[in-house]
């Protein structure tokens, strides 16, 4: 694929760019490496003031870079900003919190171990490579790179090859706030030369965002040198409205969180499974508040779902219902690409769902709603259960019971009670089964790139 700026709304190439030449790669490798000892010598304080500098030219430069995303990748402009400033919130978060969240642990009783003190330290493991997708340009790297940084490592990104520009300015974010050279760098290269990174001996770890079979990979090519790699991967999330719900409020959030990013966000709720007695009610309502929204170019305020981001996308989201409806599915809202220019997919929604059907099996990353009838919440938890992901889970209910029922019970790495799974820099994000290993945010991301080190004195 090449590396270039294709405007989705249009389907034209705005801008190429050449990829780095193997000498270039060479040299900010090198940069990265000899970075991370002039990072493991600086303090928590000095980072934190670096990275609360790179937060204040973001916040500034937060309108600029929305719009650079909105080219990019198509999504609507105020979500585009709203991403950045949430950046800004999580490089804050870190910038305040990492020296607690890596402060020594004491053993009380050191005693037990024959030591007059004990201790376990986190300290970083070094240049850490992360794989990042298109879908989040920013917040996807950076919820990798503020705790990484934090930390005292430092970081190369290998970033989706169709939004360069945002990759390009994430490049010197980060060492325009102060940080060393080398601390944080775009690697401008294609995804068949991500193996010889990892395979680099100066290269500790690997990040990747992305797709299970791109997540197999990398994980294969990092186990194979003994590296730490950490994991996000596809997501097909249940999001299940039990008798007892607020029927308008999740109808409303069903809404949101299936149509934001133009759909296309892991985390969000894909598959809707409601109980017999609410179910008319809820997809009807569904059904009117889709057909209600405003497709159209991601530029124009009014504008409440814009294109998908790639040309492939589109097409394959729209074999998913394709390959449903021949085999029986009903289209309650939606169901086909409209004939103009750009790489538009209407907000749809499917029901009548059968075992086989690929749109049962599969993640649909765009806005496309899978609408299943559940007759009890045995029945319930069974369909959210039968997919081979695990990233979140939402469950709509006022009963006590329910909510204990879901939780123990889903497999996912998240479950939301009557809300929408939103990634918080305050709590620990990933997932189990094929939607990935380990966790980002919280006090887990940051130590997750970290050396947990013993530490015994007699």
């Amino acid at each position: 694929m090449a590396i270039a700026t294709i405007n989705p709304t249009t389907g034209e190439t705005e801008k190429s760019f050449e990829p780095h030449t193997a000498e270039e790669v060479e040299r900010r490798i090198a940069l990265a490496d000899d970075a991370t000892r002039v990072m493991r010598g600086t303090t928590f304080a000095q980072r934190s003031e670096w990275m609360q500098s790179a937060a204040d030219l973001l916040e500034a430069e937060a309108d600029d870079i929305a719009a650079i995303m909105t080219t990019e990748m198509g999504k609507p402009l105020a979500q585009a900003r709203a991403e950045a400033l949430k950046c800004v919130k999580g490089m804050r978060f870190y910038a305040e919190h990492a020296e607690g969240f890596l402060a020594d642990e004491m053993l009380a009783d050191a005693s037990r171990v024959n030591a007059s003190s004990a201790l376990a330290r986190y300290q970083p493991l070094g240049a850490v490579l992360a794989v990042m997708p298109w879908n989040y340009p920013l917040w996807q790297v950076v919820r990798f790179a503020a705790p990484a940084l934090m930390a005292g490592n430092s970081g190369l990104l290998k970033h989706a090859s169709n939004v360069p520009q945002s990759a390009l300015y994430l490049d010197t974010l980060f060492s325009r706030g102060g940080f060393p050279e080398g601390a944080f760098s775009t690697l401008l290269i294609g995804s068949r030369d991500v193996a010889a990174i990892i395979q680099d001996r100066r290269v500790k770890a690997v990040t990747l965002t992305g797709s299970e079979p791109a997540g197999r990979e990398v994980a294969a090519n990092a186990g194979g040198q003994i590296k730490k790699s950490v994991l996000e991967l596809g997501g097909s999330d249940p999001f299940i409205v039990m008798p007892s719900a607020d029927l308008d409020k999740a109808v409303e959030v069903a809404v949101t969180t299936r149509t934001q990013n133009n759909g296309q966000s892991c985390i969000a709720g894909k598959r809707f499974i409601v109980h017999s007695d609410v179910y008319d009610a809820f997809s009807a309502a569904l059904a009117d508040r889709f057909r209600a929204l405003v497709v159209g170019d991601p530029m124009e305020p009014t504008t409440d779902v814009g294109p998908l981001a790639t040309e492939s996308g589109r097409d394959e989201l729209a074999e998913l219902v394709d390959d449903a409806v021949a085999q029986g599915a009903t289209v309650l809202a939606g169901g086909s690409a409209p004939e103009r220019a750009g790489w538009f997919y209407p907000p749809t929604i499917v029901t009548d769902l059968q075992d086989g059907m690929r749109l049962v099996l599969e993640e649909a990353f765009g806005p496309v709603a899978s609408l299943y009838r559940a007759d009890s919440r045995d029945d319930a938890l069974r369909i959210a259960n039968q997919t081979t992901f695990g990233l979140s889970s939402a469950v709509w209910t006022t009963d006590a019971a329910d909510e204990e029922y879901f939780i123990a019970g889903l497999d996912a790495g998240a479950v939301f009670i009557n809300g929408m799974t939103v990634s918080y820099p305050e709590l620990p994000f990933g997932g189990i089964k094929d939607s990935g290993i380990g966790r980002e945010l919280g006090a887990p991301g940051i130590r997750e790139f970290c050396n947990l080190k013993t530490v015994w004195k007699a």
